[in-house]
């Protein structure tokens, strides 16, 4: 990974998808997403994609194969989710994702890699979301 693309994710926008939309910033808490974690009775969540593994453009129906799956994980564990996308503030990458609630530091880790990610975002409820380098 080099500089500019941990930049790029730490400047990325982790959206959501709720009335109005709960945009998520690297190193910036949120009383919403705090409040949402509590809502489900959990204490931690990570923002996760199964999208353009290793940063390189797949098309959007291989995205979407690939989202289904984890969709299947995230379900068979039973943690409840939001969809989601994580966005460059521009507009000019966009990965459709989930907020994955109540989930582990190291399951999480663990999907990440299995779908090949170079990153997740992972938040404990009370701090500031954090990007975690999985390279």
């Amino acid at each position: 990974m080099t500089p500019d693309l941990i930049k790029a994710y730490e400047d990325a926008d982790y959206v959501v998808f709720a009335q109005p939309p709960l945009i998520l910033k690297i190193g910036v808490p949120s009383r919403r997403l705090d409040q949402l974690i509590e809502q489900e009775g959990a204490t931690t969540a990570a923002f996760l994609t199964a999208a353009n593994p290793r940063s390189e453009a797949r098309t959007p129906a291989q995205n979407a194969a690939e989202l289904a799956k984890l969709d299947e994980i995230v379900a068979a564990a039973g943690y409840p989710w939001r969809p989601g996308e994580g966005r460059e503030p521009d507009g000019g990458w966009v990965e459709p994702s989930r907020l994955v609630i109540g989930i582990y530091r190291a399951n999480a880790e663990t999907l990440g890699r299995l779908f090949g990610q170079n990153a997740i975002v992972f938040v404990d409820k009370g701090k500031a979301p954090e990007l975690l380098l999985l390279g």
